[in-house]
């Protein structure tokens, strides 16, 4: 497949143009013309960018790219080294953000929900759907499924909230900022990936439950879902790496 064909397939299948970014959505850095052999990982560091020339891929996809907004724009150090790994290898680099994370199927998102065995009912904000569990579960059995799906520990705060939890919010990576609307919502839990200062006050006085489960933990599988739906219906050879991060 060609590069910027390759481009226009995921850019169509994710709905590209309906999202306002922090970064740009798509082909970041040109390699060679020809894609068959890809890696897909959550961000394009250089542990990724040093496997994916050890496998002589011919391009990269990740959630979290390059070339972020109000970043220096100058190229040296950790920047320089990345660039030039992937321009002296040829080798293409794709990052998709926000519509990874929206997707109502490859979605990270919607990964998520399969992972915590949740029935999606529907949107509090683009971001943010909210959805229930099929019987109520307690606080616990929720900490140890989270710790057991994305094989990490899992911080909890449950003080002032309902014994058990039926309905929940959720948004991966860094999604903290969403829990007063989470709250204000109704649902009795809410699972994000980080945790600030604040997070833990507003979980306590709006007597919820609040989960903060990694952002690189929760946000493997959407790209990697999305490397499997390019395997799987355009016929590419993608291999998923891993590169743990504890945050």
């Amino acid at each position: 497949m060609n590069n910027v064909e390759l481009e226009h397939v995921i850019n169509t299948e994710l709905n590209v143009r309906e999202f306002q970014d922090y970064a740009p959505n798509g082909l970041q850095v040109e390699g060679r013309p020809h894609i068959q052999r890809v890696i897909t990982g959550v961000t394009a560091c250089q542990a990724l960018l040093d496997e994916a020339v050890r496998l002589e891929a011919d391009a990269i996809i990740v959630h979290h790219g390059y070339f972020w907004k109000n970043e220096s724009p100058v190229i040296r150090g950790m920047k320089r080294r990345r660039l030039q790994t992937l321009l002296c290898n040829d080798i293409n680099l794709y990052g998709y953000h926000l519509p990874l994370d929206a997707h109502p199927t490859l979605g990270n998102n919607v990964q998520l929900a399969r992972q915590m065995g949740v029935k999606i009912i529907g949107n509090i904000d683009a971001l943010l759907p909210h959805g229930v569990f099929d019987q109520p579960i307690t606080p616990a059995e929720l900490t140890e499924r989270l710790e057991q799906r994305l094989e990490r520990k899992v911080l909890h705060c449950g003080d002032n909230a309902r014994e058990e939890i039926r309905t929940i919010a959720w948004c991966t990576g860094g999604g903290q900022s969403f829990i007063e609307q989470a709250a204000e919502f109704g649902v009795d839990a809410f699972v994000t990936g980080e945790v600030s200062e604040k997070t833990i006050h507003v979980a306590r006085e709006m007597g919820m439950h609040f989960y903060s489960a990694g952002h690189h933990a929760t946000e493997r599988y959407g790209i990697k879902t999305l490397g499997e739906w390019l395997a799987n219906h355009h016929g590419l050879d993608v291999t998923f790496v891993d590169i743990p991060n504890p945050a």
